[in-house]
């Protein structure tokens, strides 16, 4: 059974790995329960949905450009001071989202304001800390790195909404932000810990003609670029969040409860395989291990869709006896994005020259963060033709099939071998 955990052998052997990862995980519990809590108050004060998604808005635009500049700024000087002055900026946004709701404000515009930072410092902190993995622990440890980092993920994903729904109730939206302020203590302890990280000889000046650089870069390495492309395809063609809401009403039932669980039923997705990622270590065909997982991924929302349309317009009375296996299908798609994404970042940290590596990783943030909410409006206009059942089923189906002649056109990246990581 041993084999089957998760591999512990980054946290042992590298000391300065092991207090990020413990300092961003408690650190990331901590900005969960801020992300749910400003959504719940930007609702109690306006009484409008709309309001709230405009929350996406606001976060979208400053993480875009946040991403690809922070990812320049984390190539041209010392990763460990950019992380820390950019979680600073986060943490006094905390402060001041704290101070607003024991103030009482009530101000929708300067939540939005202070979202809109928030995304931009989380954007510049992204890339810096994603490319100092590599310098902390062995090139054969990533996969087992990374793979805590989407357990811990998975669990702050599960367990966040939840304690923060319960905390806003109990305590109020105040001590609910004050947490996240308090937990910030654990991730610049993690920082603070670290050793210095200057950039190295190919440095070269933060700004655009650096951010044109990486992608000047990217455009000449193909299994660096299949990366991005097979993830895109994925968050693209099978994305199923902006379709739960009427899932959740009309076809399994249980409105907000059962979208809160086929999310969180992702998120334990995440979670296990993280868990129970002792083999990824060994894979080394890690190229084919994406494809297989992106496709994988289809196969899960396309059952999912399959259950919905089952399901019929059954859920208008009440919670239907569909929300078991649709949530099992959210938990295997939560499966296979974790694996997807554990290679992915793999291939991005072991390929990518160390000078290269935070522009590279602003990248994967816009990517990660722009392709589902392109997905979210695809599928939302899809459901003009089809219900939303048919939406999921035609689209984990068409993000199978594109995933598949996608790998056979860039075949090369189907033979990435973890031992020789060929960019």
């Amino acid at each position: 059974m041993g084999k089957f955990l998760a591999d512990m052998t980054p946290l042992r052997e590298s000391p300065a790995f092991r207090r990020l990862w413990l300092g961003s995980s408690v650190s990331a519990l901590g900005s969960q329960l801020t992300v749910v809590a400003v959504s719940l108050e930007v609702y109690r004060l306006t009484q409008d949905s709309l309001y709230v998604g405009l929350l996406s808005i606001f976060a979208l635009v400053p993480l875009v450009f946040g991403g690809l500049l922070g990812g320049s700024i984390a190539d041209a000087h010392d990763r460990r001071t950019v992380a820390l002055l950019a979680s600073s900026v986060l943490w006094l946004t905390t402060v001041a989202l704290a101070l607003q709701a024991w103030l009482q404000l009530g101000n929708v515009w300067l939540l939005y304001v202070l979202v809109a930072v928030q995304s931009g410092a989380q954007a510049i902190n992204q890339p810096a800390r994603s490319a100092i993995i590599p310098a902390l622990v062995r090139k054969e440890l990533l996969p087992a790195a990374n793979a805590l980092s989407m357990m811990s993920f998975g669990l702050t994903m599960t367990a966040g909404p939840l304690l923060a729904g319960v905390l806003v109730a109990w305590i109020g939206f105040g001590w609910t932000y004050t947490i996240d302020v308090v937990s910030f203590a654990f991730a610049f302890w993690a920082l603070l810990n670290l050793p210095p990280m200057p950039p190295g000889k190919h440095a070269r000046p933060a700004g655009l003609r650096s951010v044109v650089e990486g992608f000047r870069f990217l455009g000449t390495r193909p299994n660096l670029r299949m990366t991005f492309v097979i993830d895109l395809v994925a968050m693209i063609f099978a994305q199923p969040r902006a379709l739960l809401p009427a899932i959740g009403a009309l076809m399994i039932g249980g409105g907000e409860a059962t979208v809160g669980i086929l999310l969180a039923a992702m998120a334990v997705g995440a979670f296990l395989s993280g868990l129970f990622s002792g083999p990824l270590g060994r894979v080394r065909r890690q190229g084919a291990a994406v494809v297989w997982s992106v496709m994988g991924w289809g196969a899960s929302i396309a059952a999912f869709g399959l259950v919905v349309v089952l399901a019929g317009h059954t859920g208008s009375g009440g919670v239907t006896v569909w929300l078991l296996p649709a949530a099992l299908c959210c938990a295997l798609a939560g499966i296979a994005d974790s694996v997807s994404a554990v290679f992915r970042t793999t291939i991005l940290q072991a390929s990518t020259p160390d000078h290269l590596r935070g522009r590279l990783q602003g990248v994967f943030v816009v990517v990660v963060a722009g392709g589902p909410r392109i997905g979210d409006m695809l599928a939302g206009g899809a459901t003009k033709l089809w219900n939303e059942g048919w939406v999921l089923l035609l689209g984990g189906a068409l993000c199978i099939a594109v995933a598949w002649t996608v790998a056979h056109l860039q075949s090369g990246f189907l033979r990435y071998d973890a031992r020789n990581p060929v960019p």
